[in-house]
């Protein structure tokens, strides 16, 4: 039976300095170094949300060469000022081809990435572009036993809930029941003239706080 839930949230950035102040600000922790991504040109930073949950920040690599085709997370339609902002989601499964096939919603096509000594099988959109504006999620399958939030250091936080806000939440609702997702998710349907946007209320050592809104999504 098909079962999928959230792998990890993505926070994109002009810079990666930008994306970890910003999460520095916001949660009052400090990401650890993840990796480059040779076939993306991007690189990342990372936070523990759970035994397989985790935060990325992700930003274009100033120093790797610029990949043939567009990157993802459209992270080349960022400006240099552009605030960074909680951009989408992942969600976990354990056969991406079913999950692809099953899903309303178009994910994208399957493409094999690394990160390191890292493998895994991600949907991606040829143009870069993320489903229904990043409020529904792109695939993700890890190919290693132990899922990499596991390795990484634990800081006290952790994920609470996500939320979306679309004025299609309706498409969100029924992709993730076609998949068979499970997890602290939910849909809000918004005005058509809104921007649509992503709320993570993650648990702290300082408390309850959040990343994204609408204020992130505006000023973009």
């Amino acid at each position: 039976m098909l079962q999928t839930s959230i792998d990890h949230l993505v926070i994109t950035a002009a810079s990666l300095a930008d994306g970890v102040e910003y999460v520095r600000r916001a949660l009052g922790v400090t990401l650890e170094t993840g990796g480059e991504h040779p076939r993306m040109g991007t690189h990342n930073c990372l936070l523990k949300l759970g035994d397989e949950i985790f935060l990325e920040v992700i930003a274009v690599n100033p120093d790797a060469p610029r990949p043939v085709r567009p990157r993802w997370f459209q992270l080349d339609e960022l400006a240099a000022d552009c605030p960074p902002q909680l951009a989408t989601w992942l969600a976990r499964t354990g056969d991406i081809h079913a999950a692809i096939a099953a899903s309303p919603v178009d994910a994208g096509v399957i493409e094999p990435m690394t990160r390191g000594r890292l493998n895994w099988l991600i949907s991606i959109a040829a143009d870069g572009k993320l489903p229904l504006h990043g409020i529904a999620p792109s695939f993700i399958e890890w190919q290693a036993a132990t899922h990499p939030a596991r390795k990484l250091q634990d800081l006290g936080c952790s994920l609470i809930r996500l939320e979306a806000f679309h004025a299609e939440a309706e498409q969100v609702d029924r992709m993730l029941a076609c998949v068979g997702f499970q997890g602290a998710f939910s849909a809000t349907a918004i005005a058509a003239s809104e921007q649509p946007y992503l709320v993570a209320h993650i648990q702290t050592p300082a408390g309850l706080r959040q990343l994204g809104g609408p204020a992130a999504y505006a000023a973009k």
